[in-house]
């Protein structure tokens, strides 16, 4: 039998995931419904296994201190990354960020700009 683990979805992920759904949801709100259905589909996978998913490159980089694993979601334009942390019988998902964006860490901030 697997081991079960409760899914823990962070505010900063669920913000992550509104904002996603809307920039989708302007080009296409099908596909936005779509997407947010299998993003779901895809965190409730997570709950066996989620040993599974490769170490972030945040954290293979040195760029977080914990051990962030990651879960490729999405195709094309929609391609997001699922990251998250396995604490003893539970997967914080932490963030839900946009494939083409930078990786924790190495976002500029604005007092950095100026």
């Amino acid at each position: 039998m697997a081991k079960i683990y409760e899914i823990i979805v962070s505010a900063e992920a669920e913000k992550n995931i509104e904002d996603a759904f809307a920039w989708i949801a302007e080009a296409n709100p099908t596909a936005a419904a779509e997407w947010y259905d299998g993003l779901v589909e895809a965190l409730r996978g997570l709950s066996e296994m989620p040993l599974r998913c490769p170490l972030s490159p945040e954290t293979r980089l040195g760029l977080v201190d914990r051990k962030v694993r990651q879960l490729l979601y999405g195709r094309n334009y929609w391609k997001y990354r699922i990251l998250f942390v396995v604490e003893a019988k539970r997967v914080l998902i932490a963030h839900v960020r946009h494939g083409a964006r930078l990786y924790l860490g190495q976002e500029e901030t604005e007092e950095d700009a100026e």
